[in-house]
């Protein structure tokens, strides 16, 4: 099992909503998607675009730059210039503490 990292509280992200938090060094999104926590990398793997600072509408995130959009839950590229997925982590919610796993 992996070790987990608090990274923020369940409060500090709400329904649709993200948050960029630190998970052993690496910058990762924390996104909401109806009650429902994903993690994944902050880096558009097209051409590096902050993820954070796109927008998040259901289960999908959209690169600010170049407007690739990704599945939140897999990591998958949906639509747009980038074909590759973004790293995705695992994440749980443990006493209203937003925990993810950091990549091996």
């Amino acid at each position: 099992m992996p070790d987990f990292v608090t990274v923020a509280g369940a409060d500090e992200v709400p329904a649709g909503e993200m948050k960029l938090v630190d998970v052993s060094g690496e910058e990762v999104v924390v996104a909401n998607v109806d009650g429902v926590y994903h993690a994944f990398a902050n880096e558009c793997t097209h051409s590096g675009g902050r993820l954070s600072e796109g927008e998040l509408d259901g289960e999908r995130v959209t690169c600010p730059w170049h407007f690739t959009t990704f599945d939140v839950k897999t990591g998958q590229p949906l639509s747009g210039p980038g074909t590759e997925p973004v790293p995705t982590y695992e994440t749980q919610v443990e006493d209203g503490e937003i925990r993810v796993a950091p990549r091996e």
